[in-house]
């Protein structure tokens, strides 16, 4: 561990929507270190017809009053940034070509090579 970036971790709920974790930093003894800033994570879970997937977020505040307010705000958006990038992720799945090696289980059914020759 690297002395000089440590945090103390504090977590704040209601315990419905989500969870604020609050970073302070602090020095090696465990006093604050004022000379670093607090930084605030956003954390919920979103139910999703494949199970729940939890996100994650920064929150831009200085005090757990902004963070608070911050908060449905960077929810939906740490949302809709996993909708896209799970959109984008399927559609590379579906336009990946598989190839099957030549004399490959898959190729010997169909007769030799079939219709598909690697460089």
């Amino acid at each position: 561990m690297n002395a000089d970036t440590l945090y103390r971790e504090d977590v704040f709920t209601d315990q419905r929507v989500g969870t604020v974790r609050r970073l302070q930093p602090v020095r090696a003894d465990g006093s604050d270190d004022p000379s670093r800033p607090v930084i605030f994570i956003g954390q919920a879970t979103v139910m999703t017809p494949m199970g729940s997937l939890p996100l994650s977020f920064e929150l831009d505040a200085t005090d757990l009053a902004g963070a608070v307010a911050r908060f449905g705000t960077a929810a939906q958006q740490a949302i809709e940034d996993a909708a896209r990038e799970l959109q984008e992720m399927r559609r590379q799945a579906a336009s990946s070509i598989v190839i099957p090696e030549a004399g490959s289980a898959a190729l010997k059914g169909m007769g030799g090579k079939g219709g598909i020759q690697l460089p």
